[in-house]
């Protein structure tokens, strides 16, 4: 078996595949030849999946007072069984202290911010990469009396057909003096990282994108928002990120009154569905109402599976950190933690500003947000591209000595 020093070829490469992102790109300035492997696509590839497969953790913002009084925004990672959570030395003076900071979507390592106002921000957290996105390609229609225009909807995603991650920013206009809360018209557009620069694209916005806390979803190669139709009627609209490019409508249950607005709605992932968490936006006690649609996309799907609760000092629901376990966000701004087998709930040591706390799945990456290096389909067959990976680049390794 040929070795590099004292260790065997795949040992050697198996020990770098689960080292952290931040570790690597220390290791990647040890020599030519780290540098060459840790830099190569296919070893990024491999180690995302690696962390996709054994390091899933949930990337958590909030908003914490300064000694000055002043609200600050924080990245930090909570990981293990342990809720063992580490604060993430990243950049963030654009929105440091951008009280309306949101999560909009983690594909891949990327994760993307923004304030819904100006600027839109793409971020590794890992190698502490970002990079501000170009100016909208859309107009402001500054020649038409009256009509103010506004950021409804954004979300961030990856296209495996091109390989390329993408933005969708949706843009309502208003007349200002229809005195209505129903945009006149909406209009979209897509950021492409390929091509680094926005599109419109030629097609009907089917729905009103409305806020509802912890509703923005992405999920099975679409964006999610809470909406209404042309008719009233709340829906789920989602933006398909492959090629097509395009809005599809999801019913709402129809079992459930969603005309109370003193109920709330959460959109989450669990087990690989799409999953509705109704709720009560007020009281000292709370119960949460799980829908799962267990059948993508199909109204008659969608099925009343668990009741957590009545719960008392819980906010809201954040994420499903495990299918048995879902974090939630606490009364006095603590998280909190649910298990949904033996009920449960812990307090964990997180705390930030009430309401401020946004959350999502996130794994550890290399992956660079200047599009440096293309990603494969996830779906690809990565055991015979783990072999042909291995056989081809490790055969040159033996030019490690020459340059160490």
């Amino acid at each position: 078996m040929e070795v590099i020093g004292d260790l065997p070829r795949e040992l050697f490469l198996e020990i770098l595949l689960r080292l952290p992102a931040e570790s690597l790109m220390r290791c990647k300035y040890v020599c030519k030849y780290w540098h060459s492997l840790i830099t190569n696509p296919k070893f990024i590839q491999l180690h995302l999946n690696y962390n996709y497969n054994n390091n899933v953790c949930v990337l958590l913002k909030r908003c914490l007072v300064t000694c000055l009084g002043q609200k600050e925004n924080l990245l930090s990672l909570v990981c293990g069984n342990g809720f063992s959570f580490e604060n993430l030395d990243v950049d963030l003076s654009l929105y440091r202290k951008e009280p309306c900071l949101q999560l909009l979507g983690h594909c891949d390592g990327i994760i993307c911010l923004s304030n819904y106002r100006d600027y839109i921000l793409l971020c590794n957290p890992a190698t502490r990469e970002s990079m501000v996105l170009p100016e909208s390609c859309l107009p402001c229609y500054p020649w038409i009396r009256n009509l103010i225009s506004q950021t409804t909807g954004l979300g961030f995603g990856y296209d495996a057909k091109s390989h390329c991650f993408k933005v969708v920013r949706i843009v309502s206009y208003w007349e200002e003096l229809r005195g209505s809360n129903v945009p006149h018209f909406s209009r979209a557009e897509v950021y492409s990282m390929g091509t680094d620069s926005w599109k419109e694209i030629n097609v009907t916005v089917p729905a009103h994108v409305r806020y509802s806390p912890c509703f923005e979803t992405y999920f099975n190669g679409a964006f999610h928002w809470y909406a209404m139709d042309d008719n009233g009627n709340e829906v789920i609209l989602s933006f398909n990120m492959q090629g097509n490019e395009e809005f599809q409508v999801i019913p709402m249950p129809s079992f459930i009154s969603m005309h109370d607005h003193s109920i709330c709605r959460s959109l989450l992932v669990w087990n690989d569905c799409i999953a509705l968490v109704i709720y009560p936006e007020r009281g000292i006690e709370k119960s949460f109402e799980i829908f799962v649609m267990k059948e993508y996309g199909v109204k008659e799907s969608w099925t009343n599976v668990l009741t957590i609760g009545p719960l008392t000092r819980v906010e809201r629901p954040l994420v499903f950190r495990k299918n048995d376990e879902i974090l939630m966000e606490g009364s006095h701004g603590q998280m909190m933690s649910y298990n949904l087998r033996n009920k449960e709930v812990k307090d964990l040591p997180i705390y930030g500003v009430p309401k401020s706390f946004s959350t999502l799945v996130y794994v550890n990456s290399l992956v660079s947000v200047k599009g440096g290096n293309q990603m494969l389909d996830q779906r690809d067959n990565t055991g015979i591209f783990l072999f042909v990976f291995l056989n081809t680049l490790l055969v040159h390794v033996d030019i490690y000595a020459n340059f160490c």
